[in-house]
């Protein structure tokens, strides 16, 4: 890739250049233009104006771009599959899942946004009424800024570009840095799609100064912000009087109770709390047991994280890859040697080969370890010995996160109450806490975020309701 960037439909190219290079190999994957706050303030210029012709095309053009976008997806799904595990070392099955779930996104995005619709209001509802014709509509905002992290970096993006796209919005996207060749190789399929709105899309790459550029102007009416709590600190305080949607840390746990299928337990509790090398927002990091099937379910934890591959990213089978960078994992391993100092015991030995960090299950951890108090985004989970839910409970809601939450029991009462009683956005009963199907609206509580994602919910949060009165 050289050094190109989309100002709406124009490419163009720049001077500085950073290389990107693999976490597996350490080898150059991709290259991308060194933006700053002179590109960003250009590219919303570009699209303030064509936040106009956007409002004022045909739903029809926009939904059939979507769907053109989809069928690209398609056609090069091992191509950009590779992309992303050339960058951030995503196993390529993975890699696979995650273009797949992106055609998914977009297409139900352009499927969504057919069924959008306001609806009338009886205005003489109220003695202060009278009778009237009034309805409310919805529509777009104008411009939105997008701005994605690595650990999706092409699902991410689609969940805010299809919506604000298809609703009637231009964009400006910041992709991470980490991924900037998936990031242009998905973006140049909207924008050299035959349904293009004309400079609709614009992507600048950078740090905080493009960021802010992007943030503090007074052009966008959305920032959709995907990253850490601290940045979101930033965004919320910096972004003046506009919609902000984050979507921030997690720290997700479940509870296991005496009566749960513990076979199905410690399977779906491995696959959620490894995934992505525990590279996810929603990853399971704390799971609270049952006194009475603790020693077990420890067991059977351990045996199906003995099961998962660790290698190259490249290989089908390979469950682990690399953690993004250096510092990401010595930063798992120092997680893992605190704990341990504290009095936690691994259940499988803690091994770190580079950027490679095997899978962690730490047993015997207490509530005041940080290793359970503060997010770890790394292959590690920790089991909690519990007398009951009614114990678990107070300390699965002790958390300043609250993205999603699991429970595993066969008693429809704890069920009712787990959905009742969990402070989070989202509860999942029988699965991991990790389980997401991008149709459902997707977000937290408390430091975990503002608003949600979902192509729905997504339309709602980048459109406006316009309100008609004919008297």
């Amino acid at each position: 890739m050289q050094a190109k960037i989309y100002f709406g439909s124009s490419v163009a190219t720049k001077a500085k250049s950073s290389e990107r290079k693999s976490p597996f190999s350490g080898d150059v994957v991709s290259t991308a233009p060194v933006c700053d706050r002179d590109d960003a303030k250009k590219a919303l210029k570009i699209a303030q104006e064509a936040s106009k012709t956007a409002k004022a095309s045909t739903l029809f053009q926009r939904c059939s771009w979507l769907l053109d976008v989809a069928q690209k997806l398609k056609e090069n799904r091992e191509d950009i599959a590779k992309t992303i595990t050339d960058e951030v070392g995503k196993p390529i099955a993975f890699a696979r899942v995650e273009v797949d779930r992106c055609i998914e996104t977009v297409t139900l995005s352009a499927e969504t946004m057919r069924t959008m619709h306001g609806e009338t209001i009886n205005t003489d509802a109220m003695a202060s009424g009278k009778k009237t014709t009034a309805f409310f509509s919805r529509v777009p905002v104008g411009v939105v800024v997008a701005i994605t992290p690595f650990n999706f970096p092409l699902n991410l993006i689609a969940h805010k570009l299809a919506p604000a796209l298809v609703a009637g919005n231009a964009v400006v996207l910041k992709p991470t840095p980490e991924a900037p060749l998936t990031a242009y190789k998905f973006a140049k399929l909207f924008i050299e799609s035959e349904f293009a709105i004309k400079d609709a899309l614009s992507v600048v790459y950078g740090d905080a100064e493009v960021g802010s550029a992007l943030i503090g102007s007074d052009i966008p009416r959305v920032v959709s912000f995907t990253g850490s709590v601290p940045v979101g600190n930033i965004i919320t305080k910096s972004a003046g009087i506009k919609k902000v949607g984050l979507e921030l840390g997690g720290n997700a746990a479940t509870f296991i109770d005496k009566s749960a299928d513990l076979n199905l337990a410690a399977q779906r509790c491995s696959l959620g709390a490894f995934v992505n090398s525990g590279q996810v927002c929603i990853s399971l990091q704390r799971i609270y047991v049952d006194a009475e099937v603790y020693d077990e379910f420890a067991q059977k934890m351990a045996e199906e994280t003995k099961k998962l591959k660790v290698g190259s990213p490249y290989e089908d089978d390979t469950f682990l890859g690399p953690l993004i960078d250096d510092d990401a994992a010595q930063r798992a391993m120092s997680w893992v040697e605190n704990a341990i100092e504290e009095g936690a015991k691994p259940l499988l030995e803690p091994k770190r080969e580079g950027r490679m960090f095997y899978p962690c299950v730490m047993a015997d951890v207490r509530d005041d370890m940080a290793i359970v108090c503060e997010e770890v985004f790394a292959p590690i989970v920790s089991l909690v010995k519990v007398d009951s839910f009614d114990d678990a409970l107070p300390r699965m809601n002790n958390s300043p996160y609250g993205l999603q939450f699991s429970v595993f029991t066969n008693s429809l009462k704890l069920m009712q109450r787990a959905i009742d009683e969990l402070d989070a956005g989202g509860i999942v009963i029988n699965d991991m806490p990790t389980l997401r199907f991008d149709i459902q609206p997707y977000g937290g509580v408390k430091l975990s975020g503002v608003g949600r994602e979902g192509p729905r919910f997504a339309i709602e949060e980048m459109t406006e309701i316009k309100s008609v009165v004919i008297c």
